[in-house]
């Protein structure tokens, strides 16, 4: 399989699709750079080689054009990052692109259009009304197949190569991240976030030092628990945190509260505990939580144990107690995997859990572990505290990254791999 250290771009026109859904404010201002930031040395390195790059991405989830979704809002910052101007096409299926892709010289860059504006991208029929029949949905699908793959044509005539470089996607089979590689059999390849992103991942879970332990938080079981499973035969420890951990404190008897808890998932909970065992694996819940009164800025706070919080109160975060019982697991291990946070770090109150967490786990990076982070809010909290240089790796995918975990086989990697 070629690699993008060993493929040669001289004279080549490489099409990359790269992530740059990041977040922008109410005045288009990127507030987290971090996807765009991770692309730049891929198109670099295009450039070097004597190629130039066909920048293709989306943002957002738009349901046809619309200004507050274009590409344009970004295209200052890649320009300011990559050192280069770069040109932009408002249209990815226009004359112009034709025109433009054709005779792009070396050392230039064409930025493409949202590709979410084109139904033809992620291949889901739009327009329909609710009440349509099964027989219309299924005409509209087909119409719309058809119309994919002209799309998907048309991108690939653009260049002489295929570059993919955006793992946050490739759990999605569309058609800037996997169909369109099907046109390139032998000039097809990642960009280095993807294999940055594979890398890392196969190491803690193919080949992990030990003791390994495993981070996860976020709001529910069941959305994790594939996830859990397929990590139970390989960790040391387990660290339960966030929402979910409350589901599993109420499973064991306890008293939460208000906290938010998956009733429907408490044996599964009592399942996991017991599959845990059987695997000698150590589970950690939290001990002490911080407390509220009400979901917002303004609550009053406490501290309580987490199986004895009074009515009317809801868990909201971490306590200090509870991060220096982690800290001394995490400390002694020699692979770490964080995806989650630990409190509700959407509102700083109830963040300092979370940003304690990133504390002990580049800590612990610096003592010899090797530690991979990823999901949102935990990406968020190692890069808004300046830790992102202090952990091994932080992962740009969101979904990609849990079903990459999970065992599934991601088309957006499969397409490249074959």
């Amino acid at each position: 399989m070629q690699t993008i250290d060993n493929y040669n771009f001289n004279g080549k026109r490489a099409i990359i699709r790269v992530d740059f859904n990041v977040p922008l404010n109410d005045r288009f201002q990127i507030t987290d750079d971090t996807r765009i930031r991770a692309a730049i040395p891929t198109i670099k390195k295009v450039l070097a080689g004597g190629g130039s790059a066909i920048i293709m991405s989306h943002l957002g989830r738009p349901k046809g054009p619309a200004d507050k979704y274009s590409l344009k809002h970004i295209r200052g910052a890649v320009e300011s990052m990559l050192g280069v101007p770069m040109r932009f096409v408002p249209d990815c299926m226009s004359d112009e692109a034709r025109a433009l892709s054709k005779d792009l010289k070396p050392g230039r860059v064409l930025l493409l259009e949202n590709l979410r504006f084109y139904a033809e991208e992620e291949g889901k029929p739009r327009g329909l009304s609710d009440d349509a029949g099964d027989e219309e949905k299924k005409a509209a699908k087909a119409a719309l197949k058809i119309k994919q793959a002209a799309f998907t044509k048309q991108l690939a005539s653009y260049a002489d190569c295929y570059i993919n470089d955006a793992f946050g996607t490739a759990h999605r089979a569309h058609a800037s991240t996997a169909l369109i590689a099907e046109y390139f059999p032998n000039d097809k390849l990642f960009g280095y976030v993807m294999e940055g992103e594979i890398k890392a991942i196969d190491k803690v879970l193919q080949a992990p030092e030990r003791p390994f332990t495993a981070i996860l938080g976020g709001a529910k079981v069941s959305s994790k628990i594939t996830v859990i499973e397929r990590l139970l035969p390989k960790v040391d420890n387990l660290i339960i945190a966030g929402g979910m951990s409350f589901t599993f404190i109420k499973a064991l008897g306890g008293m939460i509260g208000n906290s938010i808890c998956e009733y429907d998932q408490l044996q599964l909970a009592l399942d996991i505990f017991q599959k845990a065992k059987k695997l000698n694996v150590k589970i950690h819940l939290p001990g002490q939580v911080v407390i509220a009164d009400a979901f917002s800025e303004t609550a009053n706070t406490g501290l309580s144990p987490i199986a004895v919080i009074p009515d009317g109160w809801e868990g909201v975060d971490a306590a200090p107690p509870t991060i220096e019982m982690w800290r001394e697991v995490i400390m002694a291990s020699k692979t770490i995997l964080w995806n989650g946070p630990v409190g509700v770090f959407e509102i700083e109150k109830f963040a300092h859990g979370t940003k304690a967490l990133a504390q002990v786990v580049a800590e612990a990076t610096a003592k010899g572990a090797y530690s991979l982070v990823g999901g949102g809010d935990s990406v968020a909290a190692v890069n808004q505290m300046g830790f992102a240089d202090k952990v091994s790796y932080v992962s740009t995918g969101g979904g990609a990254l849990l079903e990459y975990m999970e065992g599934i086989d991601l088309p957006g990697v499969k397409a490249i791999r074959g």
